[in-house]
């Protein structure tokens, strides 16, 4: 306190006014030049995001949101040069100034990092290029915490005065425990690397975890974000998802469908055959089809209540909400051709035969020739 006294008595002496007045000077003129430049440089972005130049456009905005601090901290270090400071209190005023510049210096680095993912963005966008979306977001933050790491060794180096060797051993000493306290980030790093090295699934492709569909947003340095079909946002951590079964949706070059139209026991065996013919031509030379895949129709089996016809087609490309209209339209092909040409669809029913029925006639008697009782008729019959 007594020190701080001193120098400010020091500083502030008469014959030093005229230092204090440049120090002002210096600083208000410092900050001013980053509050014009800021503001030319805000306007200066829509004119190159109109001529086309989106990376300067990028790097105009990045630099708007440091540049005011920066000119600060560099006119806070021009104007503290011209006071007289008194031994003592120039080693922690150099300080502070050192680690306010390197703070405005990394602040400002920080920034342009979005440069680099706009340049990224843009590369990916090439056909011709190929690059993974998933390593975008990585790249970026993997760059800026780089630049963090460095910020901070630097203002490390700064407080101690010590070579960055030295503190890059004392925070390997110190690295042990550190780790055992962040398991579990890194686990989710080197997650996050395996999916990177193994490519599961990119960004913007459907996939389904655990019954659960949605959309790859963001593959990030600890977690990946989801967006389901739903509209929630899924964030599942990298170490996990690395050990989960994932059904890549969006991978698939095809959609099959299998179903089953079901006709009644009755049917005529003429009728059967209709049936499959009339199947077969709906879905000849269908809407998507891919001559390696065509479709296939049979009679497969006789249920319990119905006589079973099995319907197999495959939908190119897989176009999910195409791919519904072309069902709709096969359904309804197959309702209204079944129906001009009279044959049933089945459904879980039980036929009673009765005694007397004339359209299905049930004759139980004795057979007066041997005596024995005979069953003329079935006395029941499931379809």
């Amino acid at each position: 306190m007594e020190l701080l006294t001193e120098s400010t008595e020091y500083i502030f002496a008469g014959n030093e006014l005229w230092r204090i007045i440049v120090l002002i000077a210096v600083l208000t003129v410092a900050f001013f030049l980053g509050k014009i430049l800021k503001y030319f440089l805000i306007r200066l972005e829509p004119k190159l995001l109109e001529a086309e130049k989106n990376m300067l456009a990028v790097s105009a905005k990045s630099a708007s949101m440091s540049v005011t601090f920066l000119f600060f901290a560099f006119g806070l270090r021009i104007g503290i040069s011209f006071l007289l400071v008194p031994e003592g209190f120039d080693s922690l005023l150099n300080t502070v100034l050192e680690l306010l510049i390197i703070l405005a210096i990394g602040h400002f680095v920080y920034r342009q990092i979005d440069v680099i993912d706009r340049w990224l963005k843009r590369f990916a966008s090439d056909d011709s290029v190929n690059i993974d979306d998933m390593l975008i977001p990585i790249v970026g933050k993997s760059i800026r915490v780089a630049v963090v790491i460095l910020v901070v060794l630097q203002a490390a180096q700064a407080l101690s005065d010590q070579p960055i060797t030295s503190i890059l051993a004392g925070i390997g000493i110190g690295g042990l425990a550190l780790g055992l306290a962040a398991q579990d980030t890194i686990r989710n790093f080197f997650g996050s690397l395996m999916i990177f090295a193994d490519k599961p699934f990119n960004v913007g492709e459907l996939i389904d975890l655990d019954g659960k569909l949605g959309s790859i947003l963001e593959v990030g340095v600890r977690t990946t974000k989801i967006r389901t079909l739903d509209g929630h946002v899924l964030t599942v951590p990298n170490g996990n998802l690395a050990n989960m079964t994932i059904h890549n949706i969006g991978k698939r070059q095809y959609i099959r469908r299998v179903f089953d139209v079901t006709i009644t026991y009755d049917t005529p065996p003429d009728k059967v055959k209709r049936a499959l013919e009339i199947l077969k031509e709906i879905l000849d030379n269908h809407e998507g089809m891919n001559p390696d895949l065509p479709p296939r129709v049979y009679f497969d089996n006789m249920n319990a209540d119905s006589l079973n016809l099995k319907c197999f087609y495959w939908y190119h490309p897989p176009d999910f909400w195409k791919y519904m209209e072309f069902t709709e339209w096969v359904n309804n092909e197959v309702f209204n051709r079944f129906k001009s040409e009279g044959i049933d669809f089945a459904f879980p029913s039980q036929t009673i035969y009765l005694a007397g029925d004339k359209d299905r006639p049930l004759n139980i008697g004795v057979n007066s020739t041997n005596g024995e009782h005979e069953n003329k008729s079935d006395s029941g019959h499931s379809k």
